[in-house]
């Protein structure tokens, strides 16, 4: 262990631009899983150097930006006639996944270039041609300009969302022997969703059937990987897990209404937490609602919030 913390040691005197630049490098290319000693240097690089800062917020921000655009390329595939589409505009990932989908926004605006009223008003003709409400997911490190100019133009804040980020390091042993974690198989895409709409429609059960179809083009995206919990062998809950450029997105995971407070959340966070450690992701990310009972349980399992991100509709 002490040899690794050495090989590791010299990413304190190295410039901070290359500590990233070697990270995703290094998970960009992990395809399979690395060694022990890759692992750590990993995790290591990651605590060395993690600032709540503008750098942190683009990788962030891309990161589920990503996650979103391949859902909409997912809806396109399975349904060509749906009319989802996407596009860059001034650095942020713009998409169109439906008039009514959660998905169809912008992430990352004025994060990656300055934000001015040519590049908004190119993003707004994108979704009114299309039908759609205009609206962007905004973090405060986009700056004052970005801010202003969404105010300037008619803009109301209506959701504020808490982005929050650890390290990946190797979790525990399960000690319940009862439950199960596994990576779904292809052909499970079926019983991935149907699990995943049972928990999350449980106090609306008019939206299974729209559930159910949301789980199975989110589980033909091509970077995300989708995990079964299994209480003594019968499926209970389901959890997604993006990956994009070192930094792995915990989506949302849901639990059966009759398997609830048996563990199978911890198991599913424990679970994706090994995986994308084994394939040296330096950093997971979860995004949660504002002061939620959901951001306090991801605080305990050792998630701190980088910012509070704003969306905001025109």
């Amino acid at each position: 262990m002490c040899e690794i913390v050495k090989r590791c040691s010299p990413v304190d005197t190295m410039p901070p631009q290359v500590h990233h630049g070697e990270l995703r490098e290094h998970a960009g290319k992990s395809s399979g899983t690395l060694g022990i000693a890759e692992r750590l240097c990993a995790v290591y690089r990651y605590r060395a150097m993690v600032f709540a800062d503008l750098d942190l917020s683009r990788r962030l921000e891309r990161a589920e930006g990503q996650a979103c655009l391949e859902f909409a390329e997912s809806r396109h595939r399975l349904y060509p006639e749906s009319g989802a589409a996407w596009m860059e505009c001034a650095g942020a990932n713009v998409v169109f996944d439906g008039v009514d989908s959660p998905i169809t926004q912008t992430f990352g605006l004025g994060l990656f270039e300055p934000l001015g009223p040519a590049s908004l008003d190119k993003i707004e003709r994108f979704f009114q041609d299309r039908g759609a409400v205009v609206a962007h997911e905004v973090s405060p490190l986009a700056g004052i300009a970005t801010l202003d100019l969404l105010c300037a133009q008619g803009y109301r804040p209506i959701e504020l969302s808490s982005v929050m980020h650890r390290p990946v390091d190797p979790p525990d042993a399960s000690e319940n022997s009862a439950i199960t974690v596994r990576v779904a198989a292809t052909e499970e895409s079926a019983l991935w969703a149907a699990v995943s709409a049972r928990g999350w429609a449980h106090d609306n059960p008019d939206l299974r059937g729209f559930l159910e179809e949301f789980g199975g083009i989110a589980f033909a995206r091509r970077q995300s990987v989708h995990f079964i919990a299994e209480l003594e062998g019968q499926p209970g809950a389901a959890g997604a897990l993006s990956l994009h450029d070192g930094v792995a997105l915990f989506g949302g995971a849901a639990t059966v209404p009759e398997m609830r407070r048996r563990g199978l959340q911890a198991a599913l966070l424990e679970a994706r937490m090994r995986y994308a450690f084994e394939r040296g992701y330096p950093l997971a990310m979860m995004v949660t609602e504002a002061g939620s009972q959901s951001q306090r349980n991801a605080e305990r399992k050792g998630f701190r919030i980088a910012y509070t991100r704003t969306k905001w509709r025109l």
